[in-house]
């Protein structure tokens, strides 16, 4: 396992080319001191654990690893299903501006499509995010005063891989002399 920057591990993400729709999510704060612990997982693109702070309004930083190769039954009985209602979604910027054009386009079609017709707040999430080319989105087990009971079990799966991120998570928050997240 080799601990990144949480950005070059959402770049991971972003570049898995498999399912979009198939990720799942969980999140909440960490066990321990300032920021958030994160789990994002797909069958075919494994399991990703990263821990972030949001040093003031502008800047998160954070670190982040690869923990499983895959999504087996115990890993994913952590994760949320898709019939649960929160949802999250990783977006990338147009590559140009013919490409912000042509997804702007899809994009008021699939509105249009579902103000004329009855429709689930799901389905439009899935439908805008398809449009949008969203490379990973999908349901999220998401508590931002607490940890989710799901956050704990990973942890507790993904032990050795815990506690590595958790002294170099300390590291960054440390060397940036803050004490605390910006609320």
């Amino acid at each position: 396992m080799r601990v990144r920057d949480w950005q070059d591990i959402v770049e991971d993400v972003v570049d898995s080319n498999v399912d979009p729709d198939g990720w799942r999510a969980v999140a909440g704060d960490r066990a321990n001191g300032v920021g958030e612990d994160l789990y994002v997982g797909h069958p075919a693109a494994g399991v990703y654990q990263l821990k972030t702070y949001a040093k003031n309004p502008f800047e998160v930083k954070g670190v982040g690893a690869r923990v499983a190769r895959s999504l087996d039954d115990e890993i994913g009985s952590y994760l949320p299903e898709q019939s649960e209602a929160s949802r999250f979604a990783v977006q990338q910027a147009p590559e140009d501006e013919d490409d912000a054009e042509e997804k702007a386009r899809h994009l008021e079609e699939v509105i249009k499509a579902h103000a004329d017709a009855p429709t689930t707040p799901g389905d439009l999430f899935d439908d805008v995010m398809e449009a949008l080319d969203s490379p990973a989105f999908g349901p999220m087990e998401y508590d931002q005063y607490d940890r989710p009971d799901q956050l704990d079990g990973l942890s507790t799966t993904f032990e050795e891989a815990e506690e590595l991120l958790e002294a170099e998570f300390e590291d960054v928050v440390e060397s940036d002399e803050v004490g605390k997240g910006f609320y």
